[in-house]
């Protein structure tokens, strides 16, 4: 079994995101119900593609896997505003811990046929994210989409969570973990 590669020295990831100081970046549970349709409505789940019953099951697992390893939260978790993405984070940690953040829809977009500047622009939003450290003793959640090989933080599985370490404004930040869900509670 391959478990987490963590970078951050002598202490164990779990024991790092216990004391916070991370943003967690999960992908939403499994989604094969519908499509996304070309003219895409946010408040229309109809016109979404959405969560299957096992997309469901992992947003629980999750949530319990979290809760359970004592990882600390900053509420309200980030999610974007697509059907599946809050549906998950409300399964996840409830619905009102949950906060719609437009970053995920431009995040889910770079999957699409976007110019160099639109991409461009999108990652450099995300970038000013993902520097800024959460409150004190938390770690903040960001539920939202995969990117494309290559972009962003790349491939990620359903409920799959990349660990980010944020530097500070201006600094960046360091991809400390990949985790899929199946790993979570061996951390």
């Amino acid at each position: 079994m391959n478990y987490p590669q963590y970078v951050g020295g002598e202490h164990s990831l779990l024991n790092s995101l216990q004391q916070g100081g991370y943003i967690l970046y999960a992908r939403h549970g499994e989604a094969n119900v519908g499509m996304d349709q070309p003219y895409l409505d946010l408040n229309n789940c109809y016109t979404q593609r959405n969560l299957s019953d096992t997309g469901r099951r992992q947003a629980i697992l999750y949530g319990d896997a979290i809760r359970r390893l004592q990882i600390p939260i900053e509420y309200p978790v980030h999610a974007s505003p697509l059907c599946r993405t809050s549906e998950t984070a409300s399964l996840a940690f409830g619905g009102m811990n949950v906060q719609l953040d437009p970053i995920g829809y431009e995040i889910n977009q770079l999957g699409g046929h976007l110019n160099w500047w639109d991409q461009e622009r999108i990652l450099n939003n995300l970038q000013s994210v993902l520097e800024i450290p959460p409150s004190m003793g938390k770690n903040k959640v960001i539920i939202a989409h995969s990117f494309p090989k290559g972009v962003g933080l790349g491939n990620i599985p359903y409920m799959g969570t990349v660990v980010v370490k944020p530097l500070g404004k201006g600094n960046g930040y360091e991809i400390v973990a990949r985790i899929p869900l199946e790993q979570l509670q061996y951390l």
